[in-house]
This record gives structure tokens, sequence and C-alpha cells, in this order.
């Protein structure tokens, strides 16, 4: 865990007493102790007395305000990983704060209206959420009516193939029914004729036998 400290005690040859003022959260969310918290380390630290350090600690030390006189602090004193200058780390928060007339207030107005714009943005992305599901149940039920249309083109289609199958069997039935009648019509003719020589003969025969020699 990183903490923002400041350097309090400096041995002659190494080691150090630290006085741990903050520890940081998130990336972005530093939260001060509710008491300053003392740590002992005795590895070298290259810093003067009074100096604001970033020291990364392995584990949360005991809470503690009070400087023990003599030894380690309850045991603590290697928990120290690592220690660096934090100026860098203060002019960075100057440079991105308070060189731009940013007040605390102004810093909590831009977090309120950051967290309003995260709540919109999570309301917007809940109704975008909504109205996809819409679509998906809209598009499913358009793909089903898509899938009824065809399957009735499809039957038409085969109905369709049975009534010109059955037109095309009336037609050659018709075509069959008009040969015959013309048969017909030819022998009836025929029958016509033959039973007009019939009568023509048998007016002959019957003059001969009106007239015979």
């Amino acid at each position: 865990m990183r903490y923002l400290a400041r350097v309090l005690k400096k041995a002659f040859l190494h080691g150090a007493e630290l006085e741990l003022l903050a520890y940081r959260v998130t990336q972005f969310n530093w939260e001060l102790l509710p008491r300053p918290q003392h740590l002992k380390t005795s590895k070298i630290v290259g810093f003067n007395e009074g100096s604001l350090v970033l020291v990364d600690v392995l584990q949360q030390p005991t809470p503690t305000s009070e400087t023990p006189e003599n030894g380690n602090d309850n045991g603590e004193a290697d928990l120290i990983d690592g220690i660096e200058d934090a100026t860098d780390w203060v002019l960075e928060l100057i440079s991105a704060y308070l060189t731009r007339n940013m007040t605390p207030e102004m810093l909590v107005q831009e977090v309120e209206r950051a967290e309003q714009w995260r709540q919109s943005l999570t309301l917007q992305s809940q109704e975008v959420g909504r109205r996809a599901l819409e679509t998906a149940a809209r598009r499913d039920e358009i793909q089903e009516l898509e899938k009824n249309l065809k399957l009735e083109q499809e039957a038409i289609a085969r109905r369709e193939a049975q009534l010109n199958a059955k037109a095309g069997e009336l037609s050659t039935l018709a075509e069959s029914l008009a040969k015959r009648s013309q048969d017909l019509n030819r022998r009836e003719a025929q029958l016509d004729a033959k039973a007009a020589e019939l009568e023509a003969l048998s007016e002959s025969l019957a003059k001969q036998n009106e007239n015979p020699k």
C-alpha cells in the first residue's frame, strides 16, 4: 500500500522514523489517516527531516500515534518496500488542480457532475439495452413473419403449379373432345350424304316401277 509520509527523525548512519499521513485507496483516490501513524525503518533514507515522501508498505501498519523510545515500531521496522521523493507528485497535483483556480468546492462540484454524468450514462446504457432487446424481439417477430410468408408463398406456388397442371389436363381434354366432335360432324355429314343417295335411289326405283316399259 502506498502512503504519503513525512520524515520525522533520521538516524546518523541509516534508518529513519516516518509519520504516515494519508494512503492511496485507488489510483485517483486518497484518504487522510484519522491519526498520523509512526513507522520506523532500518533502510537507508536519503531525505532530510521534514521531507514529504511516498512510501510503499508491504502491509498495513498497526495504528499508533506514539513514537516508541527504543527499538522498532511494533516489529514493523522492515515493512517499508520503497521510499521516493513526493515533490514531483505534489507539483503534479498543483499543476493539475491548483494552477487552474480550482477550489475544493469546485472539485466537489466536478465530482458531483461526474457522478451525475456517470448515472446519466448508466441510464442511457440501460435504455439502449432495453431498446436493443425490443429491437431483437421485433427482429425475431419479423423473421418469423418472413418465414411464415415464405411458407405461404411456397404453398401458393405449389397450388398454382397444381392448377396449371389441371388446366393443362383440361386443355388436352378439350382438344380431344373437339377432335371427336369434328369426327362426329364428319361422320354425320357422310351419313347425310349416304341418306341423300339412298333417297335419290329410292325415288328413281319408284319412278321406274310407275312407268314400266
